[in-house]
């Protein structure tokens, strides 16, 4: 970052980035960006949803300006979407005629989900020659089949949307090199267009806190969690896994859950439900105090995201944060988890609830391999996976989009 700010590659570049489903700063990766950006001379402007503890319609924060609209409760089915994704489109397409208007900006970044942006982008490419950079967070196809277990009508248009999300994008950033196949072989995109820019933590930012008990519960250990409560998280598996391990295995252990979404109150009555109500502390979404103090002082972590097309080929922000605290990882087995991860993490067979029981008991009961496994992770995120290792990836694709007018 340090680099980027003394050769300043952007200087005079004016960019608008649009994310719909996290508002700004809170949204880690997109804050990245932005402060990337920002740091290599360009002027940025975000348009982003209200959330809680970030209700302010506009703010300017590290010489970012972000412009926050409301959206309506957290969608469920098809036509909780369909509302959604219409009440977003009219908020980001208002916004950005004022942004136009006053800052002005020649490259728009979109951030999906959903892969409906290009539709604000469109008649600024044609009457205004702005690039688009398409931002790709989620396989839209893949993520409404794991929400609702079904192809169908939506489906298709999720198809249609991504194919002309793609095909209206300038440049790609993808996350993985999953999604770097997925836009040349799905999008029809050129090698030189799509750029891999992995979501790395920012170890400038993650303050480790000190030793404390206090989310034990009174309990010998405790096993961490961070990330979004939704149906498609697998955290029903992991509770199932809790249970196996409590009260079958009387494992003294406690579970603490970081995080909000649609499907925490349901989480928190099956918890109830299979006795585990003493034994998991849901904290909601939480401030980044909450998550340090957490991350610093759980046993392990566990991502229990279960096996499927959307999971095997996406990356989990919560693994490389995981890494970066020095925590052992026991998670399912997928395809861009084993990357990130390698050694630090434990692998359960394929949405198997009493394996993922039988692999956290494992590194419970051996402090020594749970040390090495924290330090190789801790280790691959500060040489290889850091955000610092994405600055001048994301930096050539807007210089290559620059190139592209």
């Amino acid at each position: 970052m340090n680099a980027a700010r003394q050769a300043r590659p952007l200087q005079g570049r004016r960019v608008l980035i649009i994310v719909e489903n996290l508002p700004l700063p809170f949204d880690r990766r997109v804050w990245h960006e932005c402060r990337t950006l920002t740091a290599a001379g360009a002027e940025v402007a975000v348009i982003c949803p209200t959330g809680k503890g970030y209700e302010a319609t506009y703010e300017e924060i590290d010489g970012v300006h972000i412009y926050r609209h409301p959206l309506p409760l957290d969608a469920k089915g098809a036509l909780g979407y369909l509302l959604e994704y219409s009440a977003a489109l009219w908020h980001e397409m208002r916004l950005a005629i004022k942004i136009s208007r006053k800052h002005g900006f020649d490259t728009l970044q979109g951030c999906n989900p959903p892969d409906l942006i290009f539709l604000v982008a469109w008649p600024f490419k044609l009457f205004r020659r702005v690039r688009y950079i398409f931002d790709h967070h989620d396989i839209n196809p893949e993520l409404y089949e794991a929400k609702f277990n079904k192809r169908g009508f939506f489906w298709r248009l999720m198809v249609l949307f991504e194919k002309l999300n793609f095909r209206t994008a300038d440049v790609v950033i993808s996350t993985n090199q999953s999604y770097r196949q997925i836009a040349l072989e799905r999008g029809g995109k050129a090698t030189e267009d799509v750029f891999v820019v992995r979501s790395g933590p920012d170890l400038t930012r993650l303050e480790r806190k000190p030793a404390s008990d206090r989310w034990h519960n009174g309990r010998k250990h405790m096993v961490g969690y961070v990330g979004v409560m939704g149906d498609q998280e697998g955290l029903d598996l992991l509770l199932e896994a809790a249970q196996k391990l409590i009260q079958e295995q009387k494992h003294d252990v406690q579970f603490v859950l970081v995080g909000g979404g649609p499907a925490l109150d349901g989480l928190k009555a099956m918890a109830a439900d299979l006795g585990l109500a003493e034994h998991v502390t849901f904290t909601g979404r939480a401030p980044d105090e909450t998550l340090f103090d957490v991350l610093s002082n759980a046993d392990l972590c566990v991502n229990p995201d279960r096996v499927n097309p959307m999971n095997d080929k996406s990356t989990m922000n919560k693994i490389l944060e995981y890494m970066a605290f020095e925590k052992p990882i026991v998670q399912f087995d997928v395809t861009e988890g084993r990357y990130s991860a390698a050694e630090a993490s434990l692998y359960a067979r394929a949405n198997d609830t009493t394996d993922m029981a039988n692999k956290i008991a494992d590194l419970l009961g051996d402090p020594e391999t749970c040390a090495k496994m924290g330090e190789f992770g801790r280790n691959r995120v500060e040489t290889e996976l850091s955000w610092d290792h994405q600055v001048d990836t994301l930096i050539a694709a807007y210089t290559r989009a620059a190139e592209k007018r």
